[in-house]
C-alpha cells in the first residue's frame, strides 16, 4: 500500500512539475535581459501577437489572445516599441504592450522648416510650451551651422523620455551620416557644405517634384554665379513665418517690399543666412548635381508643370501664357 502511495505521490509531483513548466500562462524563460520589440507604424493585432510568439515572448499565440480578452484589452496595442523580457508573463507582456510605448514612431517630410518639427514633437512626446520654445530658441540654435537645415526629414522611432536636446542631436546625425556622402561632394567641388544644404532648402520648396530639382538648381547656380538676386519667394515665406496659423503663406508684393529681413532674396543678393527648410537626398543631390541650362527664369503652370526662360521678358511672356 505505501509503494502504491508512493507511485502515486511521484505521478501527482510529476503531473505538476510538467503543468508548471509548460503552462502557457508562465514566462518563457528565467533570462531577465530586456530587449526592444518593435510594433510596426501599420500593423495587425494578430500579427504582433505571432511575431511576439516567435520572437520566445510567450509561449502561445491562443493564450496571449484569451488574455487580451479577458483583460478587455483587444485593440488596445499602440504602435512603437516595448521594453520586455522573456521572464515575463503572459498577463505582464499583456499588459506591457497595450500600455505606453517605450519608444514612439515619429515621421516628418521634407521641406519643413524646425519650427514645424517642433510643433509635432509637441503632440508625439506631450511637450510643454516651455519645452517647444527651447527647441525653437536653444536646441537647435547652439550651432551657428545647424539653426535650419539638419533635421533630417526621416521616420524615427525615439524613446518616449528623450528630451528636444537629444532628438535634435539624433536628427543631426542621421542627416550627417544620409547627406555624407554629398557632404563630400560638395568639398571635392570647393563648395561649402553649408552653401550646399541653402540651394537644396531652396530647391525642396521651389520644385513641384524630383523631376523640377535640377532644372531649378541650375537657375540657382546660374543666378549665383552671374550675381543676380535669387527672388525665390519661398525665402520671403520663411522670414514671414507663420501667418493666421498657417506656414509658408502666399507671398504678396506688399510681402516683397515690406519684409526687412535677410531672408529676402528680393531685396539682398546671394543666398539667405540659412537654409530655409530640412531637404531632403532628392533636393541635396540636385544643388550638387545641377542640370546645364541658359535658364535663368522658371515658373510652375496650374498643372505644376514647369517652364523655364532664358530672359526677363521670356519670362512675362510664360506668366502671360501659362498664369493669366
Amino acid at each position: 500500500m505505501k509503494k502504491i502511495i508512493f507511485v502515486i505521490a511521484a505521478l501527482l509531483v510529476f503531473t505538476f512539475s510538467l503543468a508548471i513548466f509548460f503552462n502557457p500562462f508562465s514566462a518563457p524563460s528565467d533570462k531577465k535581459t530586456v530587449e526592444v520589440f518593435i510594433v510596426p507604424r501599420e500593423f495587425g493585432e494578430a500579427i504582433v501577437i505571432e511575431d511576439l510568439k516567435e520572437k520566445g515572448f510567450i509561449k502561445s499565440f491562443w493564450v496571449m489572445n484569451f488574455v487580451l480578452t479577458l483583460k478587455g484589452k483587444h485593440d488596445k496595442i499602440s504602435s512603437g516599441a516595448y521594453y520586455l523580457s522573456k521572464n515575463m508573463n503572459v498577463f505582464e507582456v499583456a499588459d506591457k504592450i497595450t500600455g505606453p510605448p517605450d519608444l514612439k514612431w515619429f515621421s516628418f517630410a521634407e521641406g519643413i522648416r524646425k519650427e514645424q518639427i517642433g510643433e509635432r514633437l509637441k503632440v508625439t512626446f506631450n511637450w510643454s510650451d516651455e519645452e517647444l520654445d527651447r527647441w525653437n530658441n536653444i536646441y537647435t540654435a547652439m550651432k551657428y551651422d545647424y539653426v535650419e537645415g539638419v533635421y533630417f526629414p526621416d521616420t524615427y522611432l525615439i524613446p518616449a523620455e528623450e528630451d528636444g536636446l537629444d532628438i535634435a542631436k539624433r536628427m543631426i546625425i542621421n542627416f550627417n551620416e544620409k547627406a555624407g556622402p554629398y557632404i563630400e561632394g560638395f568639398a571635392q567641388k570647393d563648395i561649402l557644405w553649408t552653401t550646399g544644404v541653402k540651394i537644396a532648402s531652396l530647391i525642396q520648396r521651389e520644385a513641384a517634384g524630383k523631376d523640377d530639382m535640377k532644372l531649378i538648381s541650375g537657375v540657382i547656380w546660374n543666378r549665383l554665379l552671374k550675381g543676380q538676386r535669387l527672388q525665390i519667394d519661398a525665402t520671403i515665406q520663411y522670414a514671414k513665418g507663420k501667418v493666421d496659423d498657417k506656414w509658408w503663406s502666399v507671398v504678396t508684393p506688399a510681402d516683397i517690399r515690406n519684409t526687412d529681413s535677410l531672408y529676402n532674396t528680393y531685396k539682398h543678393n546671394g543666398l539667405p543666412p540659412h537654409p530655409i527648410a530640412n531637404p531632403g537626398l532628392d533636393a541635396i543631390e540636385a544643388a550638387l548635381n545641377p542640370q546645364e541650362t541658359d535658364c535663368f527664369y522658371y515658373l510652375h503652370d496650374r498643372l505644376q508643370n514647369i517652364h523655364c526662360s532664358k530672359t526677363y521678358e521670356e519670362h512675362l511672356e510664360n506668366i502671360e501664357k501659362y498664369l493669366n
